[in-house]
C-alpha cells in the first residue's frame, strides 16, 4: 500500500515562490510515476507537473516556467515561481508505478494520491 502525505501550503503574493513537498511511503518508490494534480474552486482537477522513474518531467502549459518537479529518495517536490492568482487552488500529489517512459496524465490512472495542500496567491 502506497502512502503519499503532501505539504507546504500556504498563502503568498502575486510572483512569490512557495514549495511544496509528498513523503511517498512505498519501498518501489523507484519505479513510480509521480505527479502533482491541482484544483480550484468551481473547477475540474488538472494535471500540473509529471516526472516518470527515469527523471523525464512534463508540465502544463500554464506552468512550464514557472515550476519544476523533483524527486529526492522518498520525497516528491513541486518549486512554484512567478506563483500567479490563477495557481490558487488545493494541490495533489499522485503516484502509480509505471515502468515507461511516459506517465499517464489523466488523474484517473493514478491510484494513490495524497491528502491535499492549500496554495493561495493574492494580487
Amino acid at each position: 500500500q502506497v502512502q503519499l502525505v503532501d505539504s507546504g501550503g500556504g498563502s503568498v503574493q502575486t510572483g512569490g515562490s512557495l514549495r511544496l513537498s509528498c513523503d511517498v511511503s512505498i519501498d518501489t518508490v523507484n519505479n513510480l510515476c509521480v505527479a502533482w494534480f491541482r484544483q480550484a474552486p468551481g473547477k475540474e482537477r488538472e494535471g500540473v507537473a509529471t516526472r516518470n522513474r527515469y527523471g523525464g518531467t512534463t508540465y502544463a502549459d500554464s506552468v512550464k516556467g514557472r515550476f519544476a518537479i523533483s524527486r529526492d529518495k522518498s520525497t516528491l517536490y513541486l518549486q512554484m515561481n512567478s506563483l500567479k492568482p490563477e495557481d490558487t487552488a488545493t494541490y495533489y500529489c499522485a503516484s502509480v508505478v509505471n515502468y515507461g517512459t511516459m506517465c499517464p496524465a489523466g488523474q484517473v490512472d493514478y491510484p494513490y494520491w495524497g491528502q491535499g495542500t492549500q496554495v493561495t496567491v493574492s494580487s
